[in-house]
């Protein structure tokens, strides 16, 4: 069984549920980069969405939608779909950073944390994608690590190109 407190020494790790919708929208809310590439506004139904969304052929007992925090504040939320698109993959939907907490390497140092924790777990891949033309994502990705795979998929109002990360 898959214990996401494990996913940070640092952090404490928490499955997010309707209570935190207040915190993961003013989180959402002062990141408007993201969601201006993605033509779309931050609303809290589109946070209830996203936290039950799955990918095609997926269980909800794979899908994470966690915060990491700092004592009561929000610093992180990511949302984590294991064993997709392949069992031995996991998949990240959704990974943002408090406004904050930019600019420190506290999104590097979690995803690093992430990266070792899936290794031990037994997976060898993560995939994700950004938004075509959202450089501040791409250049955060292309730091810790990832590549693009040349796979593209035009999505109703934007473009996601995909990265990989062997493990």
């Amino acid at each position: 069984m898959f214990k996401i407190q494990e996913l940070s020494s640092k952090y404490e790790v928490v499955k997010l549920n309707e209570n935190d919708i207040d915190s993961i929208y003013e989180l959402e809310y002062n990141n408007p980069v993201y969601f201006e590439y993605m033509n779309d506004k931050v609303s809290k139904q589109n946070i209830r969405d996203d936290m039950i969304a799955l990918p095609p052929h997926t269980l909800m007992d794979n899908k994470y939608y966690i915060g990491f925090k700092n004592n009561k504040d929000l610093v992180a939320i990511m949302d984590l779909i294991l064993h997709y698109p392949d069992d031995d993959m996991a998949f990240i939907g959704l990974f943002m950073v408090g406004k904050s907490y930019q600019g420190k390497d506290i999104g590097s140092f979690i995803i690093s944390e992430l990266i070792e924790t899936l290794k031990i777990n037994n997976f060898l891949h993560i995939r994700l994608g950004f938004i075509e033309g959202n450089e501040q994502s791409y250049n955060f990705w292309l730091k810790n690590r990832f590549e693009k795979t040349g796979v593209k998929t035009d999505v109703d109002k934007y473009t996601v190109i995909s990265m990989n990360l062997d493990i």
